[in-house]
């Protein structure tokens, strides 16, 4: 018996969630008195790989090929599988992002196992296997009871912390069978000169508070400072301010920063369900009453457009002493 990651790599490299989803599986495997297994699809080198024994990964189960290089959901599916049967895995855990909620589904199906979406806790129990979740676009929590023999688990990003327990992981090439490989990639445009919004520890929002497009200049100015990538609530793109892939929310991107810095935001339910977990929201808002102060760990009331100027003033007067 074992505890199963899949590992994302992103042109070879793995990233802090990679290393977040070993650490929380180590936690895991501990209360199972088990082990942890990763499983590595596409080109990695074997010093990439190693980094994983670092939170406590004992094996890697190493698939290469270049046509891995883009995510197939059906093969990718029956890989992670075929890992979990000769792992003989109780519990297999992947990201909740697009890749995880995107495979979960399907591996939850092809194993008979019961499905677990967007965790930020350790198991309450191990006997029955209980998980806490939020529910109602996080405004509340479930206790879920998964009683399937294997159990599968997405973590959401940013929600458990890097925890080390080196040790030197076993790596073994793993050649699965697979079928057909349908996804084909005729072109890759990289964002560059930019923080990805999905990758950033600092995020800095705006919403309809900041009054029009043309009074965006404090955020990008207060973004840049602190290396951290710009944001904005649907409206805002609604209307065209900002680009579409710049809105968090339920019905854009859902992303878990350190720092979530939230600017004319009134903290509508749907907007609140995609930033939810980050793990410090500040808000800027006239409104004392404005429902993002309900999910915010500090607030100031008072008009993003005089406040922002001394956030900014402040920020340069600490950055050059």
């Amino acid at each position: 018996m074992s505890v199963l990651v899949y590992t994302e790599n992103w042109d070879g490299k793995f990233k802090k969630l990679s290393f977040e989803l070993v650490s929380y599986a180590s936690k895991i495997a501990e209360m199972l008195a088990t082990n942890v297994s990763v499983v590595s699809i596409g080109d990695v080198e074997e010093g990439e790989l190693q980094k994983l024994g670092k939170y406590g990964a004992s094996k890697v189960l190493n698939i290469v090929g270049s046509q891995f290089r883009s995510l197939d959901n059906q093969v990718f599916t029956e890989i992670i599988a075929q890992a979990a049967v000769h792992e003989d895995a109780s519990i297999v855990i992947l990201a909740h992002n697009n890749s995880g909620k995107a495979l979960a589904p399907r591996l939850s199906v092809r194993l008979k196992a019961a499905l677990g979406s967007g965790i930020s806790k350790l198991p309450v129990s191990a006997e029955p296997f209980t998980v806490n979740k939020k529910v109602f676009s996080g405004k509340a929590f479930a206790c879920v009871v998964l009683k399937t023999k294997i159990k599968i688990l997405t973590l959401t990003q940013n929600s458990f912390e890097l925890v080390e327990k080196v040790r030197v992981a076993t790596i073994e090439t793993f050649a699965p069978e697979t079928g057909e490989y349908k996804t084909i990639v005729k072109d890759v445009q990289k964002q560059t000169g930019e923080i990805l919004l999905n990758d950033a520890e600092i995020v800095v929002s705006g919403g309809r508070g900041m009054k029009s497009p043309e009074n965006w200049g404090p955020i990008e100015e207060l973004a840049g400072l602190l290396g951290a990538a710009t944001a904005c609530s649907r409206p805002v793109s609604d209307e065209g301010w900002r680009p579409h892939s710049e809105h968090t929310g339920q019905t854009g991107k859902i992303i878990a920063p350190n720092l979530y810095i939230a600017t004319g935001i009134s903290g509508a339910i749907q907007h609140l369900a995609g930033v939810s977990s980050s793990k410090y929201i500040v808000a800027i808002n006239t409104d004392k009453d404005a429902p993002i102060f309900e999910a915010a760990d500090y607030g100031v009331v008072g008009d993003a457009l005089k406040v922002l100027p001394d956030f900014i003033k402040a920020i340069k007067e600490a950055k050059s002493k």
